[in-house]
Order: C-alpha cells, then sequence, then structure tokens
C-alpha cells in the first residue's frame, strides 16, 4: 500500500494509492516485492522521480502487518542512494580477458583531514594499440570511506623507470619533479562509485607511440576522524582487449577551477558557483577535432561535503541546450558516472557552465573550496 510520513515520522496511508503491485514472491529467505508507479503523480505525498541522486529508505520486521498497523521494524531498516532513471550498466566480459592492476603498495596515511597521495606507475608494454574497456576500483577493505576519489593523469613519454620508485604526497613543495608532467586526466573514479564501462563502440586506447606510457594515480584520502596508523594499498584494475572498438575514449574536465579564490561563506542555505569553460576555451581544447567535435556518453559529477546540487549546462551558438547532466540531490557519499541516454555532440565554440549549489547552514567558519 502506499504510505507517506509526516515531520514526526508518523506513517499514514496515502488517500491517493499510486503504487502498483506487479508481482511479489516469498520463501524462507527472502520476500520480494515488484511494484511500478508514475515518475510524477501529482501528489503532494510523494516524491518526483527524476534523474537526480534518490535516497531509498527500507524497512521491514519479520511478521505481516497486523490488524492494529504495522509493526516497529527495530534495527531491520537502511538506506542507500540509487539513480532509479541511470542505473549501472551490467556488461558481462569474458574472464579470460587481460587486465592490470594500479595499487598503491602499504602507503601510511596521515592522521589529517586530507591527503593527497601520487604514484607513478608505466603502463604494461602491449607493442600493438589495445582498447581499455572497464575500469574497477579496487579499494582495500575496511577502507571505503577512506578513499575518497582516484584520479589517473596522463604524464610524459621523456620519463624513464626510475620515476616509478616512489610515491610522494601531491602538491607538496619536495614532491618529484616527474609529477609536474602528468596533467591530463584519462580516468576518474569517486566514493560510492561502481566500475565504469565503456560503451561498446568506445575504449581506452593504449599500445601506441601517442598512448600514456607513464601514467600517476592521484588518491585522496579522506580522514576525518585523524585516524593514526592507516595503511592502504587501494588502486583501479584495467581491463583491456586486443579487439579494437570505432572510437577512442578520452576526458574532458570542466568545472570551477581549485583556487583560495573560490570560497564559501558560512551560514549559507544556498550558494551558487558556476565554472565557465567558454568558447575561447573549447576552440583551443577541440581544435583537433575540428569539424566534428566530440561525443560525450557519459558524465562524472564531483563535489565535496558542502555541495547540494551540480548542473551542467551547454550551450551551442549562444542558446542553451538540455541540460547535458545534472543531480539536484547530490549524495558526497554516491559518486559515479551518469551514462547519458543518448550521445551528445560538443563542438569547437559551444560553451559549457558548471553550476555548484552548495549549503553551510551548519558551519561557523568560511570553507575553502579543495580538490
Amino acid at each position: 500500500q502506499d504510505y507517506f510520513t509526516d515531520e514526526n515520522r508518523v506513517l499514514k496511508k496515502d488517500p491517493q494509492q499510486d503504487y502498483h503491485l506487479e508481482y511479489a514472491m516469498e520463501n524462507s529467505t527472502h520476500t520480494i516485492l515488484a511494484f511500478s508507479r508514475e515518475l510524477h503523480t501529482c501528489d503532494m505525498n510523494d516524491k518526483s522521480i527524476t534523474e537526480s541522486t534518490v535516497r531509498v529508505i527500507w524497512a521491514y520486521h519479520h511478521k505481516d502487518m497486523g490488524e492494529a498497523g504495522q509493526n516497529y521494524h527495530g534495527a531491520n531498516r537502511g538506506t542507500k542512494s540509487l539513480r532509479l532513471l541511470n542505473p549501472e550498466k551490467e556488461e558481462v566480459f569474458s574472464a579470460s580477458l587481460p587486465y592490470f592492476d594500479l595499487t598503491n603498495k602499504d602507503v601510511p596515511v596521515p592522521d589529517k583531514d586530507t591527503t593527497y597521495w601520487c604514484q607513478m606507475f608505466k603502463i604494461p608494454v602491449q607493442h600493438e594499440k589495445h582498447h581499455v574497456i572497464k575500469v574497477e576500483p579496487l579499494i582495500q577493505k575496511g577502507h571505503e570511506n577512506l578513499v575518497h576519489h582516484i584520479l589517473l593523469y596522463q604524464c610524459s613519454s621523456n620519463l624513464n623507470d626510475s620515476v616509478l620508485d616512489y610515491g610522494h604526497e601531491c602538491y607538496h613543495p619536495n614532491m618529484p619533479d616527474s609529477f609536474l608532467t602528468c596533467e591530463t586526466v584519462i580516468f576518474a573514479w569517486a566514493i560510492g562509485g561502481e566500475g565504469f564501462t565503456y560503451p561498446p563502440h568506445v575504449g581506452l586506447s593504449i599500445g601506441t607511440a601517442a598512448d600514456p606510457q607513464f601514467v600517476l594515480m592521484e588518491v585522496h584520502y579522506d580522514n576525518p576522524s585523524y585516524t593514526e596508523g592507516l595503511i592502504d594499498n587501494s588502486g583501479l584494475r584495467l581491463i583491456y582487449t586486443p579487439v579494437l572498438r570505432k572510437y577512442d575514449a578520452g576526458v574532458i574536465e570542466a568545472g570551477l577551477w581549485v583556487s583560495l579564490f573560490h570560497n564559501i561563506p558560512p551560514g549559507m542555505p544556498e550558494f551558487v558557483s558556476e565554472g565557465h569553460c567558454t568558447r575561447e576555451c573549447l576552440q583551443e581544447a577541440l581544435g583537433a577535432e575540428r569539424p566534428a567535435g566530440i561525443h560525450v556518453f557519459a558524465v562524472l559529477l564531483h563535489a565535496h561535503l558542502a555541495g547540494r546540487a551540480i548542473r551542467m549546462r551547454h550551450f551551442h551558438k549562444g542558446e542553451e541546450q538540455k541540460l547535458l547532466a545534472y543531480d539536484e540531490e547530490f549524495d558526497f557519499n554516491f559518486q559515479e558516472f551518469q551514462y547519458l541516454k543518448e550521445e551528445r555532440t560538443i563542438l569547437p565554440g559551444d560553451n559549457l557552465i558548471t553550476e555548484c549549489h552548495y549549503s553551510t547552514v551548519d558551519r561557523i567558519r568560511m570553507t575553502w573550496v579543495r580538490k
């Protein structure tokens, strides 16, 4: 039945019944209910279902509901963030496909709030072109909340194997000079996300002279409790194939530049910042892609704890197009790629605006934006 709760968390039967049972089954261990509902019910007691993140709350009691009403669930409850209209792509690959892992080796995580750790890796030599078709996070068990995000950068091909011998804290005065050659992001993963599968016609190219030979893996450790003695071995697994796909994948970054000029005052129920990828910017960035531009098939929206909503706006010839991607219910602990239903072409001369909505209503100090 269709129920709702008021501000006192009391369950009330909805006079407008919008949920319809499709089927149900029960065995000795599971009860399964499949139901349907209109996305927009025009019912004040229902929440509209959009492409934004939805926090699904579940609870159950081991006894069926009696005449007196529902039984209190006790500890049998939980929550999960989902995108009901943008489900994860599940594609089964042959277990025999080759892969390689890029993982940290016994990194001592400092007892401080935020640490960015950088480690250089060399892509295994393939001698000919291959396509990476899936990237999976390898998060050390128990460190699911410690590892906030992982970025993979392409580095200069002029480096030698001596750069592989050490990791170091990123953005540190004593950071090795070789790290400064790693500027182009080729993959990004963030907390809560699953593995990323490329579409069937796209792959990340490795094995040619133009492809990355050395990569820098940047891991952001989030340790707000200042826990001491943490040792981490997290990283990424890249699954690849010699069967080439039609298109090579790339990454374009758009958003707010990380700088001291970007800060958010405390006590703000809503504060909006905009990052502009201007016409001139895209003309330069996509110069090699003239005249066809690029085809966007997935977007990763990324923010931190003050983030509440993100919108990716797209302008062509001065006219705003449909939003490229958005999340009006952003969840810091659930960040994963959104696959677009239809690929979007972005041309040199277009504009992109990343609109970030923040809330600092519970903060008493200025918030300085970090990566």
